[in-house]
């Protein structure tokens, strides 16, 4: 039994962080953290849902030491340019870290900064691993500090990686994605009201949205070679799940059922990345409250392949991908708790 803290639990992605290790066997949530202004308020408080549950009473200043003796995993839950002041004290104290943010994301530092802020610990960046299973595998498991993919980039990643990796893909690539309104975070803010959200769809940060770089960066990682992505992401009136519309052109004519088949040969052993049917759609109905990333092809023309990937941006695209982050670094199987039957 592994012991864990979780700062940020108030957060949508830190809720259910909490209700998907109370379902964990391995695990025990021993703290909790909230923002000071929100006092020191009972976890099931915060959360009503996990009453009876868990008796926990969240703080809302850490004790470094007392933090350190107590888990043996800490999550950061926390906005972007917060995490980076909790994650040197952890580390000098030989936490494993699993952050939420995009501050670790980026080994490119001058990218981070121009799409957030200064970064504060620029060399810590260099122990980090980006948290996509099903790209840095071996790397999670040895790793103290994991930098969980955005929701976003997690969509756009997997849909691409077998065509990244080798490199079958022209350098612009053209993503159109929608996500439920609790992508958006907790944060008051007037667009976000029920009644501006309600029968209403809108693109937002069309063209500049920050999580563009990540994607490029990774995309580029990968392929050997520099990408551009034109990223336009949309709100839609739901409260979980992203569909993300890919459009790609390839390097030279493919065949339906040789991408088909590449697709299907790349993600087989991959237990939560399900390749519809060849020319059907992933649908977020299918994927909302799991950690599954379900993806759908089509050709277009002999060269314009269109890849659908949809994903619930809670789970898969935030705390799910974290606890499969975390049986990874400990050992556990990677399906935890979200099915253990054959796998």
């Amino acid at each position: 039994m592994i012991r864990a803290g979780i700062f940020g639990v108030s957060g949508y992605a830190g809720q259910k962080l909490v209700e998907l290790l109370l379902r964990h066997p391995e695990v025990e949530i021993v703290c909790g953290y909230v923002a000071p202004e929100e006092g020191q308020p009972a976890l099931t408080e915060v959360i009503p849902r996990v009453k009876k549950l868990i008796s926990l009473t969240c703080a809302n200043q850490p004790e470094w030491d007392d933090v350190a003796s107590r888990t043996d995993v800490v999550f950061l839950a926390l906005p972007h340019a917060v995490s980076m002041r909790f994650v040197p004290p952890l580390l000098q104290r030989g936490k494993k870290i699993i952050d939420f943010s995009a501050d670790f994301r980026f080994q490119k530092i001058p990218r981070y900064e121009a799409f957030y802020t200064k970064h504060l610990c620029p060399e810590l960046c260099r122990q980090a691993v980006y948290g996509l299973p099903e790209l840095q595998r071996e790397r999670i498991r040895k790793a103290c500090l994991i930098a969980n993919p955005g929701c976003y980039p997690t969509s756009v990643l997997l849909g691409l990686l077998p065509l990244a990796r080798r490199k079958m893909l022209e350098p612009q690539i053209i993503v159109d994605a929608k996500s439920g309104v609790t992508g958006a975070g907790r944060s008051p803010s007037l667009s976000l009201l029920f009644a501006e959200c309600h029968e209403n769809v809108k693109a937002y940060k069309i063209g500049e949205h920050r999580h563009a770089p990540e994607m490029e960066e990774i995309l580029s990682l990968t392929g050997k070679q520099k990408y551009r992505v034109i990223f336009v992401p949309h709100l839609v009136p739901v409260n979980q799940g992203i569909l993300s519309t890919i459009y790609v052109t390839l390097k030279k004519p493919e065949k339906e059922e040789k991408l088909q088949s590449l697709y299907e040969d790349f993600y087989a052993q991959e237990p939560f990345v399900r390749v519809m049917p060849y020319g059907q759609s992933a649908l977020t109905k299918n994927v909302v409250d799991t950690n599954f990333c379900d993806l759908g092809l089509k050709m277009v023309n002999r060269r314009t392949l269109v890849v659908v990937a949809a994903l619930d941006n809670l789970v898969k695209g935030a705390a799910g991908q974290a606890v499969q982050n975390m049986n990874l670094m400990f050992g556990f199987p990677e399906t935890l708790p979200f099915y253990t039957s054959r796998l």
